[in-house]
């Protein structure tokens, strides 16, 4: 089973109430070959919300403590995106996922990059917090545009 992030698969749920359609996703999505998941709502968030960045490092800081996603306007909500996290490792693991497509960039879902912490648009390398918490627990985790090259 391949879990992929809910925005990527047309569903309104980004900070902004956008999506960020992938049409490869979509078609799988049809076929139900693919299931959408959102940490930031598992978390608890709704939909709009304010954006937020990990101030401090990444997503594996985040877990360990040594950082914090903080929102635009300065609140600290670390906890939620930790419980996002650990909701979607949970579902993932329950639902047997052997790969996991998540959103490029997001303090959630990044997989290889992040914005910075600055809210200026810059970006650094690193995970987001589910995929943080995912990789140690074994899981392939990978963004959209390496999924837009896998042959399934």
């Amino acid at each position: 089973m391949i879990l992929v992030s809910s925005c990527l698969a047309g569903l309104k749920v980004r900070y902004n109430s956008t999506h960020c359609l992938d049409h490869k996703i979509s078609q799988l999505l049809q076929e139900n070959k693919v299931i959408p998941i959102c940490p930031e709502l598992l978390g608890g968030f709704s939909t709009p919300r304010e954006p937020a960045e990990i101030i401090g490092g990444n997503g594996e800081d985040v877990l360990d403590g040594k950082a914090k996603v903080v929102e635009k306007t300065g609140r600290d909500v670390t906890e939620q995106y930790i419980k996002g996290a650990y909701t979607t490792l949970k579902t993932a693991i329950e639902l047997g996922a052997t790969i996991v497509v998540l959103k490029e960039y997001s303090p959630s879902c990044g997989s290889s990059m992040i914005y910075n912490g600055e809210f200026k648009g810059k970006k650094i390398v690193g995970n987001g917090v589910t995929t943080a918490l995912l990789k140690r627990n074994g899981l392939q985790v990978i963004s959209e545009e390496q999924f837009f090259d896998l042959q399934l």
